[in-house]
């Protein structure tokens, strides 16, 4: 009996040291004590067999409850997050209705709102709008994360891959360092003309918008029973003004003088943001002045202040306020690092052309195009219409936007969303650009079914989708220097196809698949159509082409006829 009571106290003292989990130990082993309890009356102890049983028993209960409390432990951080999230997102809305009233220094809010419920066809069907609240950017948020650094990382590993793939190729080749960067000091060519022609530009749109609506917000508050006439007469100078002034000449200036791609994109690009900007000011501000106008009760509005509208015109946004919130300080060193990163940007661009564009399309645009060759040059181009892609969306909606906020201290950052996350193209169109997408909703889609009381949302979809795509491929043509409508087809056809196909309801990592799909071959179909119809337009130049030749793209009939000679 005494080697069974020594049996008995071994089992006892090594039961409690069974491998388990932290937060399971105190359960089992009290389990395990009551167990054996149960195993020893009289005294008695049980036979080896049967305390292996049991000790088998235990592991697989231990083991049991230990699944379930990771499964638990899964499901409650889970439901944390997801009420986390919606806590946060309730907090900015509250936040934003809060904060972003209508600012009180330029109009009567009092009259503002009073005047605006008796007028309802000059109040948008949307409220105030676009509301603006102190948030920052996403990306910054995220690189605070260690794995989204290790991304950012792996493409400067990437970048540093090139250079030196370029130095080595180059040393092979000359037998020396090249590092003379031709193809930068080509974009940018004529950069004096450029600057000369954007301080015109700026400075026109700081003073003939603002003038005209000072003018006609005045003959609106005289006495004169004409204000129909001066109204027509105003704005039909305020169009004239968009159409050439700001439409015409600069377009004319970067055609006549063949302004290398770079060069005319800041011109087209600057002319197309200050055309939205004035529209933007002139759009916001003349429905408050009618509606003081309606019956004149109440102190006269008064005209938005110059450093106002100056403000508005540097601010990283295309929706006009009297006031955003405001950052108390400026991060000067934020600044540097974000015009680096643009830089940076900059000629990681640079080695994607020549590395990975150059070489491809200088020898393929001498080749017999067939669909053999046009389904290899479309893959080949996914890899760069990729990284183009990855690169403008950081080097401009992120830092750059982000620079510029930063020295004018305007608090909302929120330039995108997360787009990358999107399941349905609808939800990408409206997070992969907000500025632009906060315009198009407020100015075009609103007021076309302000316009139409509401009676055909389709139908203002599709004018968002044409205006859009006009406008892109506007710049495309006059910056490349042909017309060759690619990104207009794609817009209208498989942008508007997909706008229904995958729509909001779309839910699922299958379906964020086929967007990404999608996008990477768009881009490889952009960057190989384009960059044929850039090599045909230098291989086959035509003396005197009539305007049927200049429409039909070169890259069609150039390859036949090099053949042919």
């Amino acid at each position: 009996m005494e080697n069974g009571d020594d049996s008995v106290r071994f089992r006892r003292q090594t039961f409690p040291k069974m491998p388990s989990s932290s937060d399971l130990d105190s359960s089992v082993n009290g389990e395990c004590s009551l167990a054996k309890h149960d195993q020893q009356p009289n005294g008695e102890s049980h036979v080896t067999s049967e305390g292996k049983i049991e000790v088998e028993q235990v592991i697989s209960k231990k083991l049991q409850l230990k699944r379930k409390a990771e499964h638990l432990k899964r499901e409650l951080l889970r439901e944390l997050d997801n009420q986390v999230n919606d806590c946060m997102d309730s907090l900015i809305e509250e936040s934003a209705s809060l904060d972003c009233a209508p600012p009180p220094p330029v109009f009567s809010p009092s009259l503002l709102d009073k005047k605006m419920s008796r007028l309802g066809h000059f109040q948008p069907p949307h409220g105030q709008g676009k509301q603006f609240v102190s948030r920052r950017s996403l990306l910054d948020e995220l690189f605070e994360v260690n794995h989204i650094q290790t991304i950012y990382h792996m493409f400067i590993a990437l970048l540093i891959l090139f250079i030196l793939s370029t130095l080595v190729v180059d040393f092979i080749d000359e037998g020396r360092l090249v590092l003379d960067f031709d193809l930068l000091v080509y974009a940018f060519g004529q950069f004096p003309l450029v600057v000369c022609t954007w301080i015109c530009m700026f400075l026109s749109v700081l003073v003939v918008p603002y003038s005209l609506f000072h003018l006609w917000m005045q003959s609106q508050a005289g006495s004169s029973s004409h204000h129909r006439q001066y109204s027509f007469v105003f704005g039909s100078m305020f169009l004239l003004y968009q159409a050439l002034a700001l439409g015409f000449l600069p377009t004319y200036v970067a055609v006549v003088n063949s302004l290398p791609p770079a060069s005319c994109f800041i011109i087209i690009l600057e002319q197309v943001r200050l055309m939205m900007k004035a529209h933007s000011y002139i759009r916001e501000n003349v429905p408050r002045v009618l509606a003081w106008a309606k019956d004149k009760t109440g102190p006269v509005p008064v005209v938005p202040q110059v450093s106002q509208y100056l403000y508005f015109l540097f601010a990283p946004t295309l929706i006009y306020r009297d006031k955003y919130p405001r950052n108390p300080t400026i991060r000067w060193g934020y600044v540097a690092s974000k015009l680096l990163q643009v830089l940076g940007c900059l000629f990681y661009a640079y080695y994607v052309f020549v590395r990975l564009c150059i070489p491809q399309f200088r020898s393929i645009s001498l080749q017999f195009f067939d669909l053999r060759a046009m389904v290899l040059c479309v893959f080949n181009s996914i890899l760069p219409g990729v990284l183009i892609l990855f690169l403008g969306f950081f080097a401009f909606l992120h830092c750059w936007l982000n620079a510029f906020a930063e020295m004018l201290r305007f608090a909302d950052r929120m330039f995108y969303k997360d787009w990358w996350n999107s399941t349905s193209f609808a939800n990408y169109y409206r997070t992969w650009n907000v500025v632009v997408h906060d315009w198009l909703f407020r100015y075009v889609y609103w007021d076309f079914l302000w316009i139409s009381q509401k009676r055909f949302r389709p139908a203002a979809m599709l004018f968002v989708f044409t205006v859009s795509a006009v406008v892109h491929e506007y710049i495309l043509a006059i910056c490349f220097g042909f017309f060759y409508p690619v990104l207009f087809c794609l817009f209208m056809c498989f942008g508007m196809m997909f706008n229904f196909i995958l729509h909001d309801q779309r839910k699922g990592p299958i379906w964020n698949i086929i967007m990404w799909t999608s996008l990477f071959l768009g881009h490889g179909v952009i960057i190989c159509l384009y960059s044929q119809e850039w090599y045909a337009q230098r291989y086959c130049t035509l003396k005197e082409p009539s305007f049927l030749e200049l429409l039909q793209p070169r890259s069609w009939s150039c390859k036949r006829s090099l053949v042919a000679n």
